[in-house]
């Protein structure tokens, strides 16, 4: 199944360092020889070819819900299907958006721009000029990655705005202040970034004068995360935020103030769900913080402060309470339109919204009137309007759009995709698993209701940054897996966020042992419950969840009978050293540290590979251009895993695309049925 190993160069400690080389001759021809094989072996089967066309025209599917947010008057969507590969970026009228077969005007056909400028752009969003939105600073990635080109664009006529604002591939940010005057989030020099490759200075650029001649506002440190800018309308009251991000789950935020000043807000660097409302700077925390007039703040709970007063006074004055911490409640974001604000939820792993108004000083709070029992989420909410729309889903219920006009006191279905597999003789269940350290973990499982013994299962998992896996409807899955009398199952462990920051925080640094445990005890619970056998039993997971799947392999290998590891980080004690890795350190820990290293090097994947473990059939997946996960992870993982005589292990790099596949569809649809026929051979003969 797998070819020799080129040699590597003399003198490195790892023997597969050259395979960090992302585009190197050798690495290439490495991976264009490990390609060959994968496609051989998943493609070359019986049942890919109806697999791939199942999964493309799903995603490509005429009637797919066109999700889109409304600004003055017009709803705006990106569209793929398989006339359009790239995409179109497109609007219609709000009244049409609602009816049944909407009219759309092309504003870009990407397809058409690949065409001409000879380059697959792939779409990254659009920063639109207040207030009449006809112009943007339109975003596009050459291959898919996090970097980006930027240009101006005038919606009105569709067009390329000659001579205007235009910036080079990057990791930048742009934002309008006004017409003339562009905030910049610069990462485009080495000076500009941080240490994880991402903005470190603020600059307003002027039109008409050069990118490097803009003006620098604010700087954030070198080892900081990144440095970020926005402009947030209250009303009238136009307020220039800029924050210096010192990880990812801290931060000091400022207000650029008229004067040239950078004034500091004074919440704690970990202040978290920050919205401006009616003159209130709304916050969480994620530890318990004691504001300066006593009041105690605890995570899950919503505060407020007078902005306006602390504007005019500098001091923060009375905090409030917006909304208690409740068990096993989490707040999952925070959105607003002109006259409300939209609170969403998880209890318990289930989602609800609620509306809250300000109101003679007070705040008041009530429930949107929304299905429960599912995933519910603000699909957009016209921050200079009324409009506001969610959408509904769980693992059996297709996705809907349910708008309101109104700030969400009249609710409407507007959309509803119609189903992609035949849910009627499935169940969705909620069980619980306890963990090494006597934890309860709640997971998900999707099966048949007359399921008589094991059957080929799938686990899948995440596990990090407190970043929530929620209930959700999936066509691919429901056809290609569940059809066939499968079963999945989704794990709810701890280093997500489903219970909020303490959930999350459970599984960081040093205790992220606990995540990996709990997978393991789900695992072995699904096995008790009769669902699966250990050798019928297979784990997927992408990025932090392809570590998570990278170490239950080198720990449990024993648990399960095919594993899927997606655009992973792999090697712990390398990972800083791949950028953007260094960004990663308040989730892992720094491998420089020597505490660190030491957790670190307990849970490698990469490190803990063995000549003569009874490893189950491998398959990792990975992307040249992905420029946040570099692709020597699964690289060197596969060549490691090979050389030490685990020829069942497989290897496949996409080169187009970046971390999360965007672009062409097709190329995406293939992985996936890849995926689908890998599980199907493995698990299927050992149920």
């Amino acid at each position: 199944m797998t070819k020799p190993i080129a040699k590597p160069e003399a003198g490195n400690t790892d023997p597969f360092l050259w395979l960090e080389d992302r585009t190197s001759k050798q690495s290439l021809d490495w991976v264009h020889g490990q390609n060959e094989i994968a496609v051989g072996e998943l493609q070359g089967d019986p049942s890919y070819q109806a697999a791939f066309q199942t999964a493309l025209d799903l995603m490509t599917a005429e009637d797919n819900i066109a999700v889109g947010a409304a600004i003055a008057g017009h709803v705006y969507n990106f569209w793929q299907d398989k006339t359009n590969a790239l995409g179109l970026w497109r609007r219609t009228t709000v009244a049409s958006y609602k009816t049944e077969k909407p009219v759309w005007e092309t504003i870009i056909d990407f397809d058409q721009l690949a065409a001409k400028e000879g380059i697959k752009w792939v779409f990254s969003g659009a920063s639109r000029l207040y207030p009449d939105f006809s112009r943007c600073l339109l975003s596009m990635s050459p291959d898919g990655g996090d970097a980006s080109e930027m240009r101006e664009f005038d919606i009105e006529t569709r067009s390329f705005i000659e001579g205007g604002f235009r910036a080079p591939a990057s990791k930048s940010g742009f934002g309008w202040l006004d017409k003339d005057t562009v905030i910049v989030s610069a990462a485009f020099e080495e000076s500009d970034k941080t240490e994880s490759g991402y903005p470190r200075v603020i600059k307003l650029w002027k039109r008409g004068a050069r990118l490097e001649d803009a003006t620098p506002i604010f700087e954030a440190q070198k080892d900081d995360l990144a440095a970020g800018a926005g402009v947030e309308f209250d009303g009238d009251k136009r307020h220039v935020f800029l924050a210096r991000a010192i990880n990812f789950f801290a931060s000091h935020s400022f207000l650029h103030l008229p004067s040239g000043e950078n004034r500091r807000i004074p919440l704690p660097d970990d202040a978290t769900d920050t919205s401006l409302f009616k003159d209130q700077l709304v916050f969480g925390v994620r530890t318990p913080w004691t504001a300066p007039d006593g009041t105690v703040c605890e995570p899950d709970g919503l505060y407020s402060l007078d902005f306006a007063h602390w504007i005019e006074t500098g001091s923060l004055g009375a905090i409030e309470t917006l909304l208690a911490p409740a068990h096993r409640v989490s707040i999952a974001g925070l959105a607003r339109t002109q006259d409300r604000l939209f609170i969403s939820l998880m209890d318990n792993v289930r989602g609800k919204v609620l509306v809250c108004e300000r109101r003679d000083g007070a705040w008041s709070l009530k429930p949107v009137a929304l299905p429960e029992n599912g995933t519910v989420g603000i699909s957009h909410a016209e921050h200079f309007g009324s409009s506001v729309s969610f959408s509904f889903t769980d693992f059996l219920t297709p996705s809907s759009i349910i708008w309101s006009d109104d700030d969400g006191e009249t609710l409407a279905t507007v959309k509803s995709q119609p189903a992609r597999f035949d849910a009627a003789p499935l169940i969705s269940e909620q069980f619980e698993a306890r963990s090494k350290d006597g934890t309860m973990i709640p997971y998900f499982v999707v099966r048949r209701r007359d399921q008589n013994g094991p059957v080929p299962t799938l686990l899948y998992g995440y596990g990090g940054f407190e970043v929530p896996l929620l209930p959700g409807y999936a066509g691919v899955r429901g056809r290609l897996w569940l059809e066939k009398g499968n079963a999945y199952v989704q794990a709810c462990i701890r280093g997500g966020g489903e219970f909020g920051p303490a959930w999350h925080q459970a599984a960081l640094k040093g205790n992220r042992q606990n995540g990996f445990d709990d997978f393991a005890a789900v695992a072995e619970d699904v096995v008790r419950r009769g669902i699966a056998t250990a050798s019928s039993l297979g784990i997927q997971g992408g990025s932090n969840g392809g570590l998570l799947t990278g170490v239950s392999l080198t720990q449990r290998p024993e648990l399960f009978g095919g594993v899927i590891i997606e655009v992973p980080l792999l090697d712990m004690l390398r990972y800083t050293e791949l950028p953007p890795g260094a960004s990663w350190m308040a989730e892992y820990g720094d491998p420089s540290r020597p505490e660190d290293a030491r957790w670190l090097a307990a849970y490698s994947p990469y490190q803990h590979v063995k000549a003569g473990a009874a490893y189950p059939p491998v398959l990792l997946t990975t992307s040249t251009a992905d420029d946040r996960v570099h692709p020597g992870h699964a690289r060197k993982m596969a060549a490691r895993l090979q050389e030490a005589g685990h020829d069942r292990t497989l290897f496949f790099e996409e080169t187009e695309g970046g971390h999360g596949g965007r672009g062409d569809r097709r190329p995406q649809a293939a992985q996936t049925a890849m995926k689908y026929v890998f599980l199907q051979r493995a698990l299927s003969a050992k149920a």
